[in-house]
């Protein structure tokens, strides 16, 4: 009896193991004629990440839970050609080159004013109408010593979408063994203009449903305070007696009747000492499955953004989180605000980890 148990055991560890690589694959063709590659990602522990080359994007990603289960974590983007000409809506993309909204969609800079889209009433919003998103990326697999890694490089023209100057973006996703997937972005310029990249995945622990039993823990003391179109006012305050304070573990929807728009949509100022330093940002778990998520990063800020909370809108079933590492939004027309300008001869870094562990 015993000798079979230690057997099953065996096999089951075995069937989880799996070689560390990167292997390339045909995505999907669209009628247009763009050819879409992905990459994936696979280390010893048989976690997964999928990564495509339109929108620099995490197709799918796989983490297991305390039984040692797999399930896609985050929403996952899947080849066809509607959701192709909607740019895949809610995949997990690289958004540029300023994530988050621009106020009154313009900024001025050296004494110039650029417009730019108003693609969210009258205001800018994630980079523009096609932004880093809608874009085709060149991919190669990375040299990493953590893991497998692919690198994938992005020229976003002198004026697109209103920015000024040729910039060279850069996003490299590295799956290291200990199940966490690193995300490096840089970039530079020929000329000063706004920069601030991030990662718009919605993340579900449980790989779907209601989410608003799951633990979260932010670590800022202070957000930014916007008005109803989200634009910043311009005041940093403290989270004290608000629904934004999570500076201790709370479920989601715990102050779900306090929030205006029934989901949490704002900026936390991280709790910081140094500039650029890779610090816990936020912290969720699913106690169903024990999966835990930690978002550690050298940015500034983290937007959370979830799905319905409450109300005769909410739909439960596809409930999720997003934990979007950034800068502050609208620092272009905030001076107080720590700067996005990106000048030439500088070169643009930050680095999100999604650290994941499971919980016993």
């Amino acid at each position: 009896m015993l000798r079979s148990l230690l057997l099953l055991c065996f096999l089951s560890l075995s069937a989880r193991a799996a070689t560390p690589g990167v292997a390339r694959e045909l995505f999907g063709r669209a009628a247009d004629g763009t050819t879409i590659d992905a990459y994936t990602l696979t280390n010893a522990n048989g976690a997964t990440a999928r990564i495509i080359t339109y929108g620099a994007i995490i197709a799918d990603l796989r983490m297991p839970d305390r039984n040692g289960q797999f399930v896609g974590v985050v929403k996952p983007a899947v080849f066809s050609e509607e959701n192709y000409g909607k740019g895949f809506p809610q995949a997990a993309i690289v958004v540029g080159r300023v994530i988050n909204r621009i106020g009154g969609a313009r900024f001025t800079l050296n004494g110039r004013d650029y417009p730019l889209a108003a693609n969210s009433g009258p205001n800018h919003i994630h980079g523009g109408k096609k932004n880093y998103a809608r874009v085709l990326w060149k991919a190669q697999p990375a040299e990493s010593r953590d893991g497998p890694a692919v690198k994938l490089t992005y020229l976003s023209v002198d004026g697109e979408e209103g920015y000024p100057g040729n910039l060279t973006a850069t996003v490299v996703y590295t799956l290291t063994a200990a199940n966490t997937l690193r995300i490096d972005y840089s970039a530079t310029t020929d000329k000063p203009t706004p920069v601030n990249l991030s990662n718009h995945a919605y993340f579900n622990l449980a790989g779907q449903g209601d989410v608003r039993g799951h633990p979260v823990e932010v670590n800022a003391a202070l957000y930014t305070p916007s008005d109803d179109a989200l634009i910043p006012t311009g005041e940093i305050a403290r989270v004290d007696g608000t629904p934004l304070d999570f500076r201790q573990p709370m479920p989601l929807g715990a102050r779900a009747d306090q929030l205006k728009r029934l989901r949490y949509d704002n900026n936390w100022v991280l709790d910081r000492r140094e500039p650029n330093t890779l610090i816990a940002a936020a912290r969720v778990s699913d106690p169903a499955s024990g999966r835990v998520l930690e978002v550690w990063s050298t940015a500034p800020a983290v937007q959370i953004y979830t799905s319905l909370l409450a109300g005769p809108q909410a739909d439960p079933t596809t409930g999720f989180y997003c934990f979007e590492t950034q800068h502050f939004p609208d620092s272009v027309n905030k001076a107080h605000f720590p700067s996005t300008i990106l000048n030439p001869g500088e070169t643009y870094r930050t680095t999100t980890e999604f650290r994941f562990s499971v919980a016993k």
